[in-house]
């Protein structure tokens, strides 16, 4: 990993804001439940390295993981890229955001010239054989997945634009709403009770309202308490007017 180059500073095609805030929701609720969090590595915009015969090839994935490996490299160090042949597991998902510039590789459309490197389709699908591949277009709006089938990809329908994947027990679907403070149509992980599951920030601010709610009840009960005591005080004070002592009843 160290040997190889994690940056291209000649690589066009440079991440827009879209490009930048969608891995992160995407990092943010890959949560496996059946997976430690130390077992897994998803990463965005990171260089995947794919053919040991060819070692400079590489392919930079808008957000991928792995599912089994260590999330630090040896066990000590942050990565700077992801070498299949090293490491010895290929993604479990790669999801490619489309853009006017990528269509085309990204959809399988362009043809290989034999002196360059095979299209990510080609690699995704025939070299790495990675097991689902998932294209988001958020100009239209279309949701597209694919799993493997024998050798090839086969095109998954999506119910409500949503797709589980049982070996992580996540799925992954369109979700409107607010984001880093900005709303748009995101993708992002739900759970198997189809909750989608919340950014640290959505935690917090589940934990505050939690938190401000358990006050509120600890008030009410304390003023319930109260009024149960003043009740009391005059219902004693009503018997004693009455000549019967209420220590004795």
């Amino acid at each position: 990993m160290y040997d190889l180059p994690s940056e291209d500073p000649e690589e066009p095609g440079l991440p827009d804001v879209f490009h930048y805030l969608q891995p992160q929701l995407l990092q943010e609720t890959f949560c496996p439940s059946n997976y430690p969090p130390d077992r897994i590595f998803a990463a965005g915009d990171l260089n995947l390295y794919y053919d040991v015969h060819h070692p400079l090839w590489h392919k930079r994935p808008d957000w991928f993981a792995v599912l089994g490996v260590a999330r630090l490299y040896e066990e000590r160090d942050l990565r700077l890229s992801y070498v299949v042949w090293q490491e010895g597991v290929t993604p479990y998902i790669v999801v490619e955001l489309l853009s006017p510039g990528t269509e085309k590789e990204d959809l399988g459309k362009t043809l290989r010239d034999v002196k360059q490197p095979p299209p990510k389709w080609e690699v995704y699908e025939q070299i790495l054989h990675i097991p689902y591949y998932v294209i988001y277009d958020r100009y239209s709006g279309q949701l597209q997945a694919f799993a493997q089938s024998g050798s090839r990809y086969r095109q998954l329908e999506l119910p409500e634009q949503r797709l589980w994947l049982p070996e992580s027990q996540l799925g992954l679907g369109l979700w409107s709403g607010v984001y880093q403070n900005t709303e748009y149509h995101w993708l992002r992980w739900y759970d198997a009770h189809h909750r989608w599951i919340p950014t640290a920030a959505e935690r917090m601010e589940q934990e505050r309202l939690s938190a401000a709610q358990e006050r509120q009840r600890a008030e009410q009960e304390k003023q319930r308490a109260e009024q149960e005591k003043q009740r009391a005080e005059r219902l004693a004070a009503r018997l004693r007017a009455l000549g019967i002592d209420p220590d004795e009843l």
